[in-house]
């Protein structure tokens, strides 16, 4: 890109991220360190309590200010420079896929007797059982 490309792409961006509350910055170039898109003066533009997240930190980083590992505050805006997001996000959603599967399944116990107690009638059972007393009921599934 010609240095007023980048001028006139650096301007437009400094224009939209004033008005985010929340920006998550990716960019990388193979072989090279991360493009700085957004500068110190763009990040004092963002109103206090806007938190920025640089997932190419660990290449230098597109956010000024930006340390690999840390969370910066810098006049009330935060800067998440956490390294390895890609590895922190398996655990979460291990745990969070876990917590729905435990919560479907909780709505078919009778809290009582601790027994399985499904409501056939119940909109999320509809939708998700295949089979009962030896039939396929899912209307997916029905044999043609």
């Amino acid at each position: 890109m010609s240095k007023e490309y980048q001028a006139k792409q650096a301007a437009l961006t400094a224009e939209h991220i004033k008005k985010q509350d929340i920006v998550i910055t990716t960019a990388l170039i193979p072989g090279r360190p991360a493009p700085k898109l957004v500068s110190g003066e763009m990040v004092k533009s963002m109103k206090p309590g806007s938190v920025l997240v640089d997932l190419a930190v660990e290449r230098g980083g597109n956010v000024e200010g930006a340390k690999p590992g840390e969370v910066v505050e810098t006049d009330g805006i935060k800067i998440v420079g956490y390294t390895n997001v890609a590895g922190r996000v398996a655990a979460s959603a291990s745990s969070l896929y876990a917590r729905n599967l435990f919560s479907f399944i909780e709505t078919m116990v009778d809290k009582a007797s601790k027994a399985l107690a499904v409501n056939w009638d119940d909109e999320l059972v509809k939708a998700t059982a295949l089979t009962k007393d030896g039939a396929v009921i899912h209307p997916n599934f029905q044999p043609k």
